[in-house]
């Protein structure tokens, strides 16, 4: 049995693809955005001896992590609207991808904090440097180097989690293969250029972490 392409569907196609490729890219933007401030947030709460603060962190990393995402999107979903508080679904799973990388974003960050040496933390107590004035001058432009590369594998998660979106109704690139195999009959062909766009975006961000490796070891030699 022959597999063939209906290339002139695919063309004209072609900018229902284009809108839906932007739409997973500047999803995925702002999801991984916000992941990164709540991983900040609970990191840092997870690093402090108050049990108070660090209690929620670790509850909410454990059970972000315990639980598949497409249970929390739904949860968020369906849940909302009866605690009064609706939102559009674009706005739901943005929410929902921000608060289920968040938590590894989280554990990302606090390993790249924990890395740090504990002969420099003390020094830097010891010169009457701030809480705040160890993280921003000490702590993070230390840490920050080895938490790049696993950031951007991160992000590479998110974008392929962002095809669950297409379960709500969100217009995105996976949205787009469905519609095209559904409306036209054309399967092969949608799951074709759906699978295409993804992997554009996977290189790109492949790229982005072979870059910062080879700039991180050349910046090393020198």
């Amino acid at each position: 049995m022959s597999l063939s392409l209906n290339v002139r569907v695919i063309t004209e196609t072609l900018p229902e693809f284009w809108d839906g490729f932007l739409a997973t890219g500047l999803i995925s933007l702002a999801a991984f955005g916000g992941a990164i401030v709540i991983g900040i947030i609970a990191a840092a709460m997870s690093l402090q001896r108050s049990r108070f603060l660090r209690a929620p962190a670790v509850a909410y990393v454990d059970v972000i992590r315990a639980t598949p995402l497409l249970a929390q999107l739904y949860f968020l979903y369906f849940g909302l609207p009866t605690l009064g508080a609706g939102m559009p679904e674009l706005a739901v799973g943005v929410l929902a991808l921000s608060l289920n990388s968040g938590a590894y974003v989280s554990e990302i960050i606090r390993s790249g904090i924990l890395g740090i040496s504990r002969g420099q933390i003390e020094a830097s107590l010891s010169s009457g440097m701030s809480y705040w004035q160890q993280m921003r001058l000490i702590i993070l432009p230390q840490a920050l180097r080895p938490m790049v590369s696993p950031l951007i594998g991160q992000a590479i998660v998110l974008v392929k989690d962002s095809s669950l979106l297409s379960l709500i109704s969100v217009l995105e690139l996976t949205r787009a293969g469905q519609t095209l195999a559904t409306d036209r009959f054309m399967p092969v062909e949608g799951l074709t250029m759906t699978a295409a766009g993804y992997l554009m975006m996977y290189f790109a961000l492949k790229f982005a972490a072979w870059a910062w490796g080879y700039f991180n070891r050349f910046s090393l030699k020198g």
